[in-house]
């Protein structure tokens, strides 16, 4: 009976002969390529319990490589282009494995040759207010009336925190901490994440005198922020909030707001912004935010030149959002033949 070829008899070939000699890459690149399937090793490990001497075609079949996909950008927090950078070196695997017309790698090569690289999403031009447009907006609203009151509050407290709409709708009293130092905010956001934040003493006032002015239950369960008709707040009400008062702006003031549509979302792209140009480093507002990413904090240095100059040239000093490899990591690495050489200072 005719042996099966398994992936890691064929990968020195892979590595050694087909990368180096016949596609000429680079010992960066080749070097990627090895972590790649490092990192696909110990995922099968991980997910199957299988060891890469006893890993076959087809245990890398069935969908195998796209949960691996899934499981970097997941557990490993890769970023899209990471994630393309993987799938690059399976599939240039599945190629040479081709050609060498192996039965038993028919599926797996199918199945990999299928898979789609996945699109980075479209940098869009990330709108904000200036402070001066901030300072507008937040002296509109009628503070001697009520709704006034609970407006100017909203957006405040909008502004200061950095929330998204959703996350201000269910912020409830006892999310806020009137500390003796600070006060905190508990926000839940995207995938049910909560972190904490700080605003500054003089929105802290405006949200401590409005809760104790319209709280008359005394509730620490009921939310900051309701509407006419519900105790929960929707985020088309605070759209619509929002919208009221930047039609006036727009009105009484012709040469400011002038890039179009706005929402709710533009305070927290605006607190970034003003961030940035007070010298706050980026992995601080990247925790503020709540982002997952430093890549996704990284596109408001890219707002003016001068941002862009600041930061961007600092890109290299941030830690890569993947985790590298340490000598920690599980004893897979220690099996790969074609791991067993120094490795590149990339990583």
């Amino acid at each position: 009976m005719k042996k099966l070829i398994k992936p890691l008899e064929k990968l020195s070939d892979f590595f050694d002969v087909y990368l180096t000699e016949i596609k000429g890459l680079s010992q960066n690149t080749i070097t990627s390529y090895k972590y790649a399937f490092q990192l696909l090793f110990e995922y099968v490990y991980e997910n199957q319990g299988t060891t890469p001497d006893k890993v076959t075609f087809d245990t890398l079949s069935h969908g195998t490589i796209t949960s691996f996909l899934y499981w970097l950008e997941t557990n490993r927090n890769c970023s899209i282009q990471t994630r393309n950078q993987r799938l690059a070196a399976i599939v240039s695997f599945a190629k040479f494995i081709v050609k060498d017309n192996a039965m038993e790698a028919t599926r797996f090569c199918s199945e990999v040759l299928n898979i789609p690289k996945k699109k980075m999403p479209k940098n869009k031009t990330i709108k904000y207010f200036t402070k001066s447009e901030i300072t507008i907006l937040l002296s509109l609203p009628n503070t001697d009336r009520k709704l006034g009151h609970r407006d100017a509050v909203l957006m405040s407290v909008l502004y200061a925190s950095g929330a998204r709409a959703q996350e201000i709708c269910d912020l409830k009293i006892s999310d806020v901490n009137f500390g003796l130092q600070q006060t905190t905010l508990r926000l839940v956001g995207k995938g049910n994440k909560g972190r904490v934040v700080a605003i500054p003493e003089k929105c802290a006032k405006l949200l401590k005198h409005y809760i104790n002015s319209s709280n008359e239950n005394k509730s620490r369960e009921l939310h900051v922020f309701s509407s006419q008709t519900h105790e929960h707040m929707t985020i088309s009400c605070v759209e619509g909030i929002v919208a009221k008062y930047l039609k006036i702006a727009k009105f009484e003031n012709p040469n400011m707001f002038i890039h179009g549509n706005y929402s709710p979302h533009t305070f927290r792209h605006s607190i970034a912004v003003h961030m940035l140009e007070c010298g706050t480093p980026l992995p601080v507002i990247k925790a503020f935010l709540g982002h997952s990413s430093i890549e996704t904090t990284l596109r408001y240095a890219t707002v003016t030149p001068e941002l862009a100059n600041k930061y961007l040239l600092l890109r290299n000093t941030f830690p890569q959002t993947e985790t590298p490899p340490t000598d920690d990591d599980f004893c897979v690495k220690k099996t790969l033949p074609f791991m067993n050489t120094p490795k590149s200072s990339i990583f």
